[in-house]
This record gives C-alpha cells, structure tokens and sequence, in this order.
C-alpha cells in the first residue's frame, strides 16, 4: 500500500515508528506537514498542493495532527476525505475529541463512566457554590477547555480555593470544567491505548511527588499494566463513541468503576511503546491493512 502520514516533524518519534513498521511490513510509506497543504475546492476534483505540486492519490493516510492546529489540520484531512482516501482517523472524530465540553457530553450519552462534571458560563459566587456541590466538592478539579498535556488542570483543595480559581478565570472570560476530584486514584491514571475494537497496550502513570497530574511530560512515572475485563470495554466504547480509530483512553480507577478522562485523537508512542515494549506502531500498520482489506480496495 502507499501510506501518509501527516505530522509536523518527520523527526518526532511517532511518525518515525510509523514510517519504520510501515516499511517493515512492505507498504511504501510518506510523511507530509500538514500545515504546509494548500487545498482547492472546485467541481468533482478537490486537490491538496504541497510544495508547489499537486499530492498524488494515497490509499490511506494516518493524521497526526497536534492541538494547536487542530482546525487547519482537520480541514486537510477532510480535503483527503473528499479525494475517496481512507483518513484511519477522520477529520470530525478529530474536531470532537479536541473538544473537552463536547467529549464528555458523548461519553455521557454513550453511558461510559466518567467523573462528575458541571459547566458553567462564567458563574458568579452562588453559582460557584453550586458547582462545586454538584460534583460532590470540595476538593474539585478545575479545568481550562482548552488545555493540553496537563495545562491548565488545577486541584482546588477548598471552597475559597475553588471560588478564587473560578472567579480567576472567569475575569479572563476563560471557559472552565469543574470535575469531581476522584480521592481514591491516588494521583494515579491509566492510558489504554486503542487500535481498531482492541486495547493493544496500556500503561498506569503516577504523578512525582506532590502531583496530582500523572502527565509524563511533567514528571510522572509509567509501568504496563493489564487492564481488567470493565476498564477494557469501557476503552474501547468510549474510542468508538467519539468515532476513533486509533486513540489514547485516559481513565481513573475509581471505586465506582473504571471513569474516563480524555480520548485523544492523536496519542503518542513514545511513552507507551517504551513503557510497555508493545509495538503500537505495528498495530496501526495492521489496523490499516485489515481496513484496507475490508473495503476491497485491494493493491
């Protein structure tokens, strides 16, 4: 097969495991930075350009597409959408699990298990009050709507303390979760990673000392873990439920039940593949080829 990948780097070590399990089981494979992509519309024939020349057809492309560029980038993966190619990800299943308000709110209606979360338009002090005795507070997890990697997620371990923060962003007309603060994790979660109807690896991620975000990126430490029967189907159904291919299931171990956190369209392999020595990048590889398969677009 002729394979894409779209990525701002060809460095990162994502899109270099991709391109290696891509060549290992014989397909040719490219990268392209999908900020660069032009794309024209017109009658019956969209074309995406880049450098200056006309992209030729794929038969699938896996996007990459960092949450920062996550407008433009959909937009080019839904360009190849519109060309007949297979998008192993695809560009609305991406625009919504970028949405933190809007994930939930699926994974609500889909009846996976999440924490306790209330919304609120910049609420004033009897409306903080409110919250926070919605979700069984306090202590209370706050959270920026457009926060990544750990940002903009912050502990409240009081009332005063929850109202501050709120009232806070609230002044900078920032939209805000407040979250049931899970006690019994222990600054602990769990990132199942989903390929397909499977869960091929999952690793448990403990925040450094005095953390409660288990981020790796900020510190915390991972070993691989087997998830139980519940924590895997809960993965699998909340991936499937955002109209995810590939992802990263984030999830609590509660005493309720496995609670999810975040379904991200575009996780890495870095933490995972060496934490668990599980070639994820194989798995999507063969995810594709059985997609592939399926449609009877043959090569």
């Amino acid at each position: 097969m002729k394979l894409l990948v779209l990525s701002t780097g060809a460095h990162l070590y994502s899109t270099q495991r991709l391109v290696e399990a891509g060549h290992a089981r014989g397909h040719t494979i490219e990268v392209i930075d999908h900020t660069k992509c032009e794309v024209l519309m017109q009658q019956s024939k969209p074309i995406i350009i880049y450098e200056n020349q006309v992209l030729p057809s794929y038969d699938a492309v896996i996007p990459r597409i960092g949450a920062s560029v996550t407008f433009y980038g959909a937009a080019v993966v839904r360009q190849f959408e519109m060309m007949k190619i297979l998008t192993i990800n695809e560009s609305q299943a991406i625009v919504r699990s970028r949405d933190k308000l809007r994930s939930l709110q699926i994974l609500s209606r889909a009846g996976v298990g999440i924490p306790k979360t209330a919304f609120s338009k910049h609420p004033k002090d009897k409306d903080v009050d409110q919250l926070i005795e919605l979700v069984d507070g306090p202590p209370v997890i706050i959270k920026l709507l457009e926060g990544t990697q750990g940002m903009g997620v912050m502990l409240a371990d009081s009332a005063q303390a929850a109202k501050s923060t709120i009232e806070a962003f609230s002044n900078l007309k920032a939209h805000i979760l407040v979250q049931e603060f899970i006690k019994e994790a222990q600054g602990v979660d769990v990132r199942a990673f989903v390929v397909g109807s499977k869960v091929v690896a999952a690793m448990k991620r403990q925040g450094k000392k005095g953390e409660f975000r288990s981020n790796l990126h900020r510190g915390g430490m991972a070993v691989s873990v087997q998830l139980t029967e519940q924590e895997t189907e809960q993965a699998v159904l909340a991936a499937q439920a955002m109209g995810l291919a590939i992802a990263g299931v984030d999830l609590l171990q509660s005493q309720r039940g496995p609670l999810i956190l975040e379904v991200n369209s575009s996780p890495g392999l870095e933490g995972i593949e060496k934490t668990t020595q599980v070639n994820v990048a194989e798995s999507i590889i063969a995810h594709i080829e059985a997609c592939f398969e399926n449609t009877g677009l043959k090569n």
